[in-house]
């Protein structure tokens, strides 16, 4: 009786070690891809970083290299070199692009709202879109034109228009009327410098019917047609890290001042925090962050429309060849 126990112990305690073991499966590697930010690393690619570090990308399957960005490196050239597999645009570079050849691909729109403006203070008589007729305005270089140059023509305005070197002390110092500027950078450069909000006329090209969606994610037509999966999750990724820098602002500074600091780029945080804030309004809508992502059609058409008067390309590229959403 006493070894039928003992057999009937011996033989559940190897039935309940079965069914406890754990069921080892093979994971799938993970898909290495490289990607590299428009500019050098700032809270203007915090997204990026924070899913890298969150480790979002590596939930999606990825192992994502992130490239050091900056005015020596082209995101654009190295894609088109097969240098990387995606990278940070402007859309009307990346339409301009287009329509000369190169099949890039807009796989997330991530920049709603445009950034750029132009400044000015109020000492110099410049309240109004047409106070600057006749005015000194720096403008940056190349696609960076577009949308002033549409602006004055809107308003058909005759301005000198004064190239604009990284800085905007020539505006400080009186040298210009008017300068460019980003919400999330130059901007914030302006009111620091002593001069009160209440003092400057800022005129935001979107408030005038005329918003240029910029950042989004690019990749060449050939990978996306080898891989739509990754591509597709590599934006996900880069979503949901947008997600976790603004819920979690502070945590997201500190990922990217860490970059910023491996790059040797002077770092301010309190720049830097006002640019991620900044970034959430032009990234989240007033729709809220279910048009992440998304190229809106009406703002395709506004900027090709821009680009085609302005005779920076001949044909308009379609837009459902152009942008493939991510779902």
């Amino acid at each position: 009786m006493m070894k039928r126990i003992i057999t009937l112990f011996i033989a559940i305690i190897s039935l309940a070690a079965i069914v406890g073991a754990p069921i080892y499966a093979e994971e799938a590697p993970l898909k290495k891809v490289s990607f590299i930010p428009m500019w050098s690393p700032q809270a203007q690619f915090a997204g990026y970083y924070v899913a890298y570090e969150k480790g979002l990308y590596k939930q999606y399957g990825l192992d994502v290299d992130i490239l050091q960005g900056g005015p020596d490196y082209s995101p654009m050239d190295l894609l088109k070199n097969g240098k990387v597999d995606f990278c940070v645009m402007w859309l009307p570079a990346a339409i301009e692009r287009r329509s000369e050849g190169l099949p890039l691909i807009n796989i997330g729109q991530i920049v709603q709202r445009s950034a750029l403006m132009l400044v000015a203070k109020k000492s110099s008589g410049i309240i109004t879109p047409e106070d600057m007729n006749g005015k000194r305005v720096s403008l940056w270089e190349g696609d960076l034109q577009v949308q002033p140059r549409a602006f004055f023509r809107k308003y058909n305005l005759d301005v000198d228009v004064i190239p604009q070197s990284y800085t905007v002390n020539l505006f400080l110092r009186g040298g210009v009327d008017v300068v460019s500027a980003m919400w999330y950078n130059e901007y914030h450069t302006i009111i620091n410098s002593g001069l009160n909000e209440d003092e400057l006329s800022v005129f935001f090209f979107d408030r005038y019917g005329l918003n240029f969606p910029e950042d989004g994610i690019y990749v060449l037509e050939d990978n996306f047609n080898k891989d739509p999966e990754a591509t597709r999750d590599f934006v996900k990724a880069s979503i949901e890290g947008w997600k976790y820098a603004f819920a979690k602002p502070h945590e997201a500074i500190e990922i990217v001042l860490k970059y910023m600091k491996k790059a040797n780029v002077p770092a301010n945080k309190v720049h830097q925090q006002w640019m991620l804030d900044r970034m959430k309004d032009i990234i989240i809508t007033p729709d809220g962050p279910s048009d992440m992502g998304i190229l809106q059609k009406e703002d395709y058409e506004r900027v090709t429309q821009q680009l085609q008067g302005q005779g920076l390309i001949k044909e308009i590229p379609d837009y459902n060849e152009f942008f493939k959403s991510n779902d």
